[in-house]
């Protein structure tokens, strides 16, 4: 009987084009005055725009302009990036980092693996386990769901809340509060998933209006939440929201148009510029299923202008108003959606979140935005809070707060620049910096 030989294939062949071109990055310093200029050129590959953008977002830098191409077999992409204050990035450990995860040794068949910021396993953060939840906002339930974690001995090492068009979605980090490693009794998950979703439901009978999720692997928590949200069709709120109405200067301005020549959709985004605003559109592109050929990204004081030629997957255009309204409404979502009108609480040291959710709940506020991060025994904690009618929290309320939290723990209150008239030239500040702290440490812990 003869053999039968099958060719042999090399389970390497697929990054040979990597290999054979290596990304080459360059983080220049000297060519403008007022940035820091990072180039990326690589063989491109599907979601590779996303991954850089993610992690020049992880690392908390302002990107005031962008040019992007990937149209063919190679991706060529210009940055000018600052930082939180506006500055040149001349720390030679985050210049290190960049081109070390950027260049040839970070670019593996799973590059959102490589990115630090805002991800599941961290060294920082030890074992854990991931929590995703989602269901209808209401008054409290952020405190509700502390509450049953601290009753079933979870610590919650990182956390990040999202609200929006009635909807909640969160992303939380725990771990056993007694071992401090990860909790994978399916008996224990099991009471903790029919107690949350007791409190997502509400008063609501319909499974669907609440849902859970655990993960112990990998995940980015500003992707996720997206995902997650965008699953939810939050998107389809029809202006129907809990949130006040948006100043004339944070309602975007959208287009799709048809680049005939080069058989592109052309979208426009106009509106106020903010920290991680290229991130949230391209991520939601990218999970709508459209590939992004060539974008120029730019802003002009507090206003911002990006325009992106994208075509789906399959290579199709957006041919119908529909498909067109359709991204229009994805992209008012997802900037929509960490668009914070609300007053920033910010508390430090280690305690229990219930706590302090329980108070902002006992004084009437609503959180609409949260970032818990935990990094050894110190925690900074941040909560965008409005009243129970969604307007700006009072100097009363807030001398209050002062009073009762102040006595045990550190707290700062700040006035989110995006609430007031004078945040308008205003392109750094509290708001672009006071979200989520643990990125600025897992970069160098990682």
């Amino acid at each position: 009987m003869a053999k039968v030989c099958w060719p042999y294939f090399d389970p390497e062949y697929e990054n040979l084009s990597v290999r054979i071109n290596p990304p080459r990055v360059s983080v220049d310093n000297t060519s403008c005055s007022d940035c820091t200029v990072v180039k990326v050129d690589s063989v491109n590959k599907p979601g590779i725009l996303l991954e850089v953008v993610q992690i020049l977002t992880d690392l908390d830098f302002i990107i005031t302009k962008a040019y992007v191409s990937s149209d063919g077999g190679w991706f060529m992409d210009v940055f000018h990036v600052t930082d939180q204050q506006g500055k040149k990035i001349t720390d030679v450990k985050t210049i290190d980092y960049i081109e070390r995860v950027l260049g040839p040794k970070g670019h593996t068949t799973d590059g959102m693996k490589n990115c630090p910021g805002k991800r599941v396993g961290v060294h920082s953060f030890g074992n854990h386990t991931a929590i995703e939840l989602i269901g209808r906002d209401r008054p409290g339930l952020l405190s509700e769901i502390s509450a049953v974690l601290a009753n079933l001995h979870f610590n919650v090492t990182v956390a990040e809340v999202w609200t929006h068009n009635r909807r909640i979605a969160c992303v939380l980090y725990v771990n056993d509060d007694i071992t401090s490693g990860a909790v994978d009794d399916p008996n224990r998950l099991s009471i903790m998933e029919e107690q949350l979703k007791h409190i997502l439901r509400g008063r609501e009978d319909d499974d669907n209006v609440a849902r859970t999720s655990f993960s112990m692997g990998f995940t980015h928590i500003d992707r996720r939440l997206h995902q997650m949200l965008f699953a939810d069709r939050d998107y389809e709120g029809g202006g129907v929201t809990t949130e006040v109405d948006y100043p004339p200067s944070f309602k975007p301005k959208i287009t799709v148009e048809r680049c005939e020549e080069k058989g592109y959709s052309v979208v426009t985004v106009r509106c106020k510029d903010r920290a991680k605003l290229m991130f949230d559109i391209v991520c939601t592109l990218t999970d709508m299923q459209y590939v992004v050929f060539h974008a120029n990204i730019s802003s002009n004081g507090p206003h911002a202008s990006q325009e992106y030629f994208i075509r789906h997957m399959d290579g199709c255009t957006l041919d119908t108003e529909g498909e067109k309204e359709r991204v229009v409404k994805c992209l008012e979502a997802a900037i929509h959606r960490r668009v914070s009108e609300s007053g920033a609480l910010r508390e430090g040291q280690m305690r229990s979140v219930v706590r302090v959710t329980r108070i902002l709940r006992e004084n009437g506020l609503s959180v609409r935005r949260a970032g818990v991060s935990t990094v050894g025994e110190r925690a900074v904690n941040v909560f965008y809070v409005r009243d129970a009618y969604g307007n700006p929290v009072d100097a009363k309320t807030i001398e209050a707060l002062r009073k009762e939290i102040g006595h045990t723990m550190m707290l700062n209150v700040k006035k989110d620049p995006a609430s007031a008239k004078a945040a308008e030239a205003e392109t750094s500040g509290w708001a672009k910096t006071s979200f989520f702290f643990g990125n600025l440490l897992e970069k160098f812990l990682a």
